[in-house]
């Protein structure tokens, strides 16, 4: 590995914070968008288990996956991921009766490789493009990392009109993770520098870095480390787009979300591992539940930033608990 992905490893990820797991097209289009299907399943398929594309007003073409009947739940994958991260919940849910949609964001997974707009804007735009076209009403939108920071901004300008039942916001960015004079806890610009750095010198390579060490804390002395786990999150990196990947680290980093958690007003659980290496919980999670109307925080002792995955049976009972309450 080079010396570049070696310091970015050290400062940044080692460090905490990469703010990844967290995720594009042009701010024009940042309103919701007519949007047309493409349906992928074939014939003779359960009609209630399939995956298709809206292609937005753009040009752009976003995949999702649309499984079961129910309450609908939003699934937000983070940097640089896709909707395949959901898949112990995806799973869960639809045998507890629930409605599961994830979608690859613009600029990862299948969606397109779009070169421009890879802003939260643009991505909150989206959302509320899909939730049109699907017709999702008193949906629950769960977001981890920079997904976090997808459902505070889709939340807070377009959950309006019943569209939105509750949220959920797991190892999540908000309310900013840069370091400022209005954020002295938050990151230094140089952190994500280093990402950049790292991503345009040997992306594979950086992209193996982050899960076999801090994202899952693997790198703790006695951790369980699944091979699996590590290959399964660098396939759903290099699935993405390089420029929406180098863009991405910008919105997930820099974007401000206090007024956008201010202005929600729909019961928001967060959830956040206090060895949180990736997202550190004290200028995250501490702050945002604080700057909720109706927010809850619970705090998971010792564990990782995806915990999602390597602890899926905690996660998915809290979030169960949460939804029916």
């Amino acid at each position: 590995m080079s010396n570049s992905i070696n310091q970015a490893t050290r400062r940044g990820v080692m460090a905490a914070g990469l703010g990844l797991a967290a995720t594009a097209a042009v701010m024009p289009f940042a309103q919701p968008a007519q949007a047309s299907a493409k349906k992928q399943s074939s014939k003779g398929k359960d009609t209630t288990m399939s995956s298709s594309t809206i292609t937005i007003k753009d040009g752009t073409e976003i995949f999702y996956k649309d499984w079961g009947t129910g309450q609908p739940i939003v699934f937000h994958h983070g940097w640089p991921l896709s909707a395949d991260d959901w898949d112990a919940q995806m799973l869960f849910f639809l045998d507890k009766g629930f409605r599961v949609i994830a979608h690859d964001r613009r600029g990862h997974g299948r969606s397109s490789q779009t070169a421009t707009g890879n802003e939260m804007d643009t991505y909150a735009a989206d959302v509320a493009a899909l939730a049109e076209h699907l017709d999702l009403k008193n949906a629950i939108h769960v977001g981890h990392s920079t997904g976090g920071g997808e459902v505070a901004r889709y939340v807070a300008q377009y959950g309006g009109h019943g569209r939105v039942a509750k949220a959920v916001l797991i190892g999540a960015v908000p309310p900013i993770m840069v370091k400022s004079e209005k954020n002295p806890g938050g990151l230094p610009i140089e952190v994500f520098d280093g990402f950049r750095s790292a991503l345009v010198a040997n992306r594979a390579q950086f992209f193996h870095d982050v899960p076999a060490g801090p994202f899952y804390g693997f790198n703790r002395p006695g951790a369980k480390v699944s091979e699996g786990v590590i290959d399964n999150w660098w396939r759903q990196g290099m699935m993405g787009g390089a420029k929406a990947h180098y863009d991405c680290i910008k919105a997930f980093s820099e974007t401000d979300f206090t007024e956008d958690l201010k202005r929600i007003d729909v019961p928001v659980l967060v959830m956040h591992g206090d060895d949180d290496q990736i997202v550190p919980i004290a200028d995250s999670a501490l702050l945002s539940s604080k700057l909720l109307k109706k927010g809850t925080l619970k705090v998971y002792k010792g564990l990782p930033h995806g915990m999602a995955t390597t602890h899926a049976d905690i996660i998915n009972a809290d979030l169960l608990e949460f939804f029916k309450a």
